[in-house]
């Protein structure tokens, strides 16, 4: 593909996940694009509604489930206002995939934890449905994930998927006062509920995604509970723009997100400009 030029999509099927963030289910129009379309967990692509402007997410589906690409978008601005109100069958634009990855490779034969809050969850179900696609390659897996209410939980259709598989540890919560009368779920925020489950440390590695003060009082839990700081990895796709390190939006002193990202160990992120 040529990374500057759109290529056609179509909408084949949009799930709404809460009021205001939806998935699109999306099919290259051409055949050959769509069977040869590659990407890796924790890379990006640029989405496009024509005439409107262009918007930065991840791919939120596998790469082990190539008959879809999948974004979730939040309602934020010019551009996904246009894109909600795009109906099944039409046309949007796909440049990429852009980025680095999350190390799957160095992450098998270990422990892995799945930390994610809020739209969070979009680029850590990439590489959550990657790894349970793969299971018998990596040990015991752990997935805590949380919003501020039982309404703003997105992926509720699958959560309960990976709440009966066997081998997988699955945690929701929900912030004080989020619940609902019937919920069955922790109550409290990420961190502490991290902290309350407390997943072991050896021969782990851990994903974070999620608003960033989620991410900022995490990462000492963390600490707290025995992780090195090369064995955290974070995403910070919020930050970029054009995806081509041409817009400057996103450099932090030197680095680039969009190409030096947007996965970053918890100690690469120490060795940033205090601006991050």
């Amino acid at each position: 593909m040529n990374i500057y030029k759109p290529e056609l999509v179509e909408i084949k099927e949009i799930i709404d996940e809460t009021p205001d963030i939806k998935t699109f289910r999306l099919k290259f129009k051409d055949e050959k694009l769509q069977n040869n379309f590659s990407f890796k967990a924790g890379q990006f692509a640029e989405y496009s509604v024509f005439g409107e402007g262009e918007c930065t997410f991840c791919i939120a589906s596998s790469p082990t489930r190539p008959e879809f690409l999948e974004c979730s978008f939040k309602l934020a601005g010019k551009v996904t206002k246009a894109m909600r109100k795009l109906k099944i069958g039409d046309t949007m634009g796909l440049r990429g995939p852009y980025g680095n990855s999350f190390p799957l490779e160095e992450m098998k034969g270990k422990n892995v934890v799945f930390i994610a809050g809020g739209i969070g969850l979009a680029p850590v179900r990439c590489i959550i449905w990657n790894v349970l696609d793969l299971r018998s390659e990596f040990k015991d897996i752990t997935i805590i994930y949380g919003a501020r209410s039982v309404s703003d939980l997105v992926y509720k259709y699958e959560i309960q998927d990976w709440q009966n598989m066997p081998g997988v540890k699955t945690v929701v919560t929900v912030d004080p006062g989020g619940e609902t009368s019937d919920w069955k779920g922790e109550i409290g925020f990420v961190p502490s509920i991290v902290e309350k489950v407390a997943p072991k440390n050896e021969n782990t590695i851990a994903i974070i995604c999620g608003p960033p003060i989620m991410i900022k009082y995490t990462f000492p839990v963390m600490e707290k509970l025995g992780f090195s700081e090369d064995s955290i990895i974070t995403t910070l796709e919020n930050r970029m723009k054009c995806g081509l390190g041409k817009c400057g939006r996103c450099n932090i002193g030197s680095v680039y997100v969009c190409k030096d990202g947007p996965v970053f160990t918890y100690h690469q992120l120490k060795e940033l400009p205090d601006e991050f």
